[in-house]
């Protein structure tokens, strides 16, 4: 079955619409869990899996603080989803990012996956059989769903609009040499200022299901 890519601006609401997805169709959601649990079948070891989300490029100082010095081994990653902590060690970012790549192409080959974000519409972007979805919103709608869902300031909520859209922009233009507002890069955009959140749901639903229709022909 197909797989789904989805890139999202910040307070879009991206990630709800890929967790509703793969709950419509029994999907797996591509997050730290499932992350590293395809790097192991891949023979990739887990204590060299690191996760990069787009947004965390300039907010963390990104590879310059992660892997700009030799870390001790009690040093690791917290991953909030699961409370528990990732070993990292010290990598540089070619190998980095090839490793979050190698991550995605070896989730491409279960099918059954939504991956949100990581690069994944430039990682995926030859490869058959993938939906590619880009989920907007005009940034006042965007400015307002972060502030109530993070309870901060209307200045605070835009300042971090902007910095992670600054951020996941920057991310894919340096590593992989993409505009993530190509539209030339998905088969869909969609408008969340426009749809619900159902509605997102449906007409991702309905494309995949023509998609697999067009794989048979």
């Amino acid at each position: 079955m197909p797989v789904i890519t989805i890139s999202r601006q910040y307070g879009s609401g991206g990630d709800v619409i890929g967790k509703h997805v793969c709950e419509a169709l029994g999907y797996s959601y591509f997050d730290k869990d499932l992350m590293a649990r395809v790097a192991t079948e891949a023979g990739i070891s887990e204590s060299d899996i690191v996760d990069l989300p787009e947004h965390a490029y300039k907010m963390r100082g990104f590879f310059d603080k992660l892997f700009g010095r030799r870390r001790s081994t009690t040093e690791a990653w917290m991953d909030a989803t699961v409370q528990r902590a990732l070993p990292v060690e010290a990598l540089d970012e070619a190998r980095s990012v090839n490793l979050i790549k190698d991550t995605v192409l070896e989730a491409h080959k279960h099918d059954n996956v939504v991956i949100v974000g990581r690069g994944g519409q430039a990682i995926l972007r030859e490869q058959p059989g993938v939906l590619h979805v880009r989920i907007i919103a005009p940034l006042g709608a965007r400015v307002l769903r972060v502030q109530t869902a993070e309870n901060v300031s209307l200045d605070e909520a835009t300042a971090r609009v902007k910095h992670r859209d600054e951020s996941a922009a920057a991310y894919l233009e340096r590593f992989y040499d993409i505009d993530w507002d190509n539209p030339m890069l998905y088969h869909l955009i969609i408008n969340t200022g426009k749809w619900e959140t159902e509605d997102a749901v449906q007409i991702i639903l309905n494309a995949l299901a023509h998609l697999r229709m067009v794989g048979k022909q």
